[in-house]
């Protein structure tokens, strides 16, 4: 297995792994109250986006090649940085 390959597996098991805490955060969500709900729908939204600009950035890693892998993969991380980041202060306010 080559280091983009590694990369990618290790990015898309910590993808699944806040996917579950996104799962989780949900279910907490649903049974707050009305005012909880909606600083909740924000932070789903938010995280939804930086989801979806991860899996974005996983699939240009996939295609990258020679010098770009580099830029790419600095994205990746960024985007993957961006995620844990709102997961993490999502899941402090819905402790």
């Amino acid at each position: 297995m080559d280091q983009k390959e590694a990369f990618r597996e290790k990015l898309e098991a910590q993808l699944k792994e806040w996917n579950a805490k996104i799962e989780l955060l949900k279910a907490k969500a649903e049974n707050a109250k009305a005012d909880a709900r909606v600083e909740y729908s924000q932070d789903m939204e938010k995280l939804k986006a930086k989801r979806e600009a991860l899996k974005a950035k996983l699939a240009e890693l996939q295609s990258a090649g020679g010098e770009a892998m580099e830029s790419v993969k600095a994205g990746v991380e960024k985007a993957a940085a961006d995620l844990k980041h709102a997961l993490e202060k999502a899941m402090s306010k819905f402790k």
